[in-house]
């Protein structure tokens, strides 16, 4: 059994524009290592290097070995889950801008069709270790390497690939439900929120959604968006903020109680997570 890994560099310089990649990474999965289901609000592609797993996205399951892709849409509800038996490895990036969607679609990917799937291209991992690495050497000229290589990678799965056809099933009301309820989080995680007023925003009754909610996601409601901004706190953290700052952006109008919130979770302060990534405080806002 090959041992887990994970890997993941920031890009310090991000620009605003058509194409801007945030971050990439690379990580061998433990088996039946589940991400998910959550939302995001960036782009995310992934590239599997070997072993399997499954995809899921709009209530399909798309099961994918090397060679394959999947991309994520932001407010786009998924999981995926690495095999029992043949866990998978893959490398990520994660982007945005403005011409992200457009770009995507000319080469045949959407939210209805998210997967491709051909033979593995040497190539193409390549250009996602590259992009890696260009983050991680943090030079100014990086925002603007890592937005070549990402072309050149849309580019890579144009020739090589074929985008696969979503498996026909019907999304279920419930689902339905519980998606909504998802976005609704991922979009006001920053706000005071209660699952009161999320279910009277959402029109159903508070304790239907909260079932419906555990029984889909394995989570409550409130487990869920502790969880959605303690992820977003570790992107924010690296950025030139207070951890004040940061609390507050993630919904947290007391600092300590965030702190202690997200030690709870990762098992390191805000302080100790931002020494880990060798994050300079003094360059921080004050």
């Amino acid at each position: 059994m090959k041992t887990p890994t994970h890997s993941v560099a920031f890009n310090p310089y991000p620009g605003k524009g058509e194409l801007t990649v945030l971050f990439g990474g690379h990580a061998q999965t433990p088996p039946l290592h589940l991400v998910g289901p959550q939302v995001l609000d960036y782009h995310l592609v992934h590239y599997v290097l070997t072993g399997k797993g499954r995809f899921r996205c709009l209530g399909h399951d798309y099961d994918l070995g090397p060679g394959s892709s999947f991309t994520i849409f932001p407010g786009e509800l998924v999981s995926y889950v690495s095999d029992g038996d043949d866990p998978w490895s893959y490398r990520w990036i994660g982007f945005k801008g403005s011409g992200a969607d457009e770009l995507l679609h000319s080469i045949g990917i959407s939210q209805h069709k998210p997967v491709t799937q051909a033979a593995y291209n040497r190539k193409i991992s390549a250009l996602f270790l590259r992009i890696e690495q260009s983050l991680r050497e943090g030079l100014v000229s990086c925002d603007l390497q890592a937005g070549g290589y990402m072309r050149l990678i849309l580019a890579g799965l144009t020739e090589h690939q074929m985008t696969a056809e979503p498996p026909k099933e019907e999304t279920s009301v419930i689902r339905q439900q519980v998606e909504q309820a998802v976005r609704w989080l991922t979009l006001q995680y920053h706000q005071p929120i209660s699952i009161e007023n999320m279910a009277q925003s959402l029109g159903y009754h508070r304790t239907h959604l909260s079932k419906m909610f555990k029984q889909f996601t394995g989570m409550s409601p409130m487990s869920f968006l502790l969880k959605i901004r303690m992820e977003r706190a570790k992107l924010l953290l690296l950025e030139p903020l207070t951890i004040e700052q940061v609390a507050s952006s993630v919904g947290f109008s007391d600092a300590l109680y965030f702190s202690k919130q997200f030690k709870k979770w990762y098992g390191r302060s805000p302080s100790e997570y931002r020494q880990d990534h060798n994050v300079n405080p003094y360059d921080c806002a004050t």
